[in-house]
């Protein structure tokens, strides 16, 4: 089993397209593993996909997309589906970062991190994510710091992603400098 593929199938079903695998994400973005697999088994290379492979594939992997809990399976961030993913506040570190491509960063510092395609902005606690996540547009990204706590402190919404990855609803250019 292709764990990597897996979980590439999984963010696409769970992020992007539910409804093209008849899926119903809850408020929270939960659906029944169960229903996961049978939809999954309806084409041919995922016919022998287990509850186990699952398991193996979050372990597995280092992004941590993916977590299950009481037979339900969710990804954790990268939502892009209409419905709102619920997420609960938490106070962030003092600076987040956020790498992007050159050619928006007179964008970002003019109208700030907007979510765009997807439900929220993605920082991260470290530069090194930031850069590797900047480098999927641009061979040299820029890296932005994110005055989060003083963000915070003034009413802008942060939640929790994993380990590595933060959102918000978006990031006031007021709090953004380029490092």
């Amino acid at each position: 089993m292709d764990l990597d593929k897996l979980s590439k199938e999984l963010s696409y079903a769970l992020r992007h397209a539910p409804h093209e695998y008849e899926l119903e994400l809850d408020e929270n973005g939960w659906v029944d593993v169960q229903q996961l697999l049978e939809a999954l088994r309806e084409a041919k290379r995922w016919r022998e996909v287990k509850e186990e492979h699952l398991f193996q594939m979050i372990e597995a992997s280092a992004k941590k997309r993916h977590e299950i809990s009481g037979g339900k399976i969710r990804a954790l961030y990268g939502h892009s589906v209409p419905q709102k993913i619920s997420k609960e506040k938490k106070q962030p570190p003092e600076v987040l970062y956020h790498g992007t491509a050159t050619r928006f960063v007179s964008s970002i510092m003019e109208s700030g991190l907007l979510p765009k395609g997807r439900q929220y902005v993605h920082l991260s606690e470290d530069t090194e994510t930031a850069l590797q996540v900047g480098k999927r547009r641009d061979e040299k990204p820029v890296l932005l710091k994110i005055h989060a706590k003083k963000a915070w402190e003034e009413g802008t919404a942060f939640y929790f992603g994993n380990e590595k990855v933060w959102l918000a609803d978006e990031i006031s250019a007021k709090y953004i400098t380029i490092c």
